[in-house]
């Protein structure tokens, strides 16, 4: 890790997002306590990760990327147990359980012998329920939605949102999914090759966004018309997703469209479907840490 430097405040949502082998993992895994720093400095509410490790530990909690359940035991008995861990006890015991098993939407099962089988959804949910239930002031998410129904991640999503601004906790969020960071996020910090290439408000970061895109269908596969795309003014990148779907990039929506008809009438080609694409973080994204595949890099 080389310059990452940033503070998350109470009641914010701040996510880390970086390629694989970016060093997401590596970073939360620090903040967790889970492995020591080789240099530099983490404190939690006024404590250094390093030298008070147990005392960060009352502040945290923490959610990996696999659930890190006992499969045997029930959704309640987990939850007794990881609350227990942390100091949970009697009344108090009572109410945060039954405040998590509202939270990730599990009460109706809270009872049912063996988690091991629970839907993955419902894992992933009991795994957030676990990691809140004792009311951590700041909470790491290290990619919760990976692999969950349409259902579950809303629901996922809505209580992070909820739970950070009612109960001032403040959220370490990792993900793969540029729409999530968007909607949930209120900053959001980029890294890559375990460096920070930028951090700032999320709505700043998409008002950044250089240039246009533009999707386009064709009615019929043309050999000629990528390569002509590609070489007309104003056009600085074409990326061709099949023999007929194109996205055209360029500094502006007006150029892009005029080369895009120039080329289509040259070429005796129509499209079926043409869309202007808002900027989004995901071209923000895109553009500091580059198009190419990290398929078999760690995290």
């Amino acid at each position: 890790m080389d310059g990452i430097s940033f503070a998350v405040n109470a009641g914010e949502i701040f996510g880390l997002l970086g390629p694989n082998g970016a060093g997401k993992t590596t970073a939360i895994s620090v903040i967790a306590t889970l492995l020591r720093g080789d240099g530099g400095k983490v404190c939690i509410g006024g404590h250094d990760v390093a030298r008070e490790p147990s005392r960060v530990r009352q502040w945290l909690g923490f959610v990996p990327q696999e659930t890190g359940l006992f499969p045997m035991m029930s959704a309640r008995e987990n939850l007794e147990y990881f609350a227990g861990i942390q100091g949970v006890r009697g009344r108090d015991l009572k109410l945060r359980i039954s405040e998590a098993l509202e939270i990730s939407g599990l009460q109706s099962v809270a009872d049912k012998p063996r988690a091991i089988y629970f839907s993955g959804g419902m894992r992933r949910r009991l795994n957030l329920a676990a990691g809140l239930v004792h009311r951590p002031r700041l909470l790491l998410l290290d990619e919760p939605t990976v692999g969950v129904d349409t259902q579950s991640r809303n629901l996922i999503l809505q209580n992070i949102k909820r739970l950070a601004a009612e109960n001032e906790m403040a959220v370490v969020y990792t993900t793969h999914y540029m729409e999530e960071a968007e909607i949930l996020c209120d900053r959001v910090a980029i890294i890559d090759h375990g460096r920070m290439l930028v951090c700032d408000e999320v709505a700043h970061l998409v008002a950044s966004a250089s240039g246009t895109t533009i999707e386009v269908t064709l009615a019929d596969p043309s050999d000629e018309f990528e390569a002509a795309l590609a070489a007309a003014p104003g056009v600085s990148g074409v990326t061709r997703h099949d023999d007929r779907r194109y996205a055209v990039q360029s500094a502006d929506q007006e150029r892009g469209l005029a080369a895009l008809v120039s080329v289509a009438g040259r070429n005796n080609v129509t499209f079926e479907a043409l869309r202007v694409v808002r900027p989004s973080l995901e071209q923000v994204f895109l553009e500091l840490t580059g198009y190419e595949l990290r398929d078999g890099e760690g995290r």
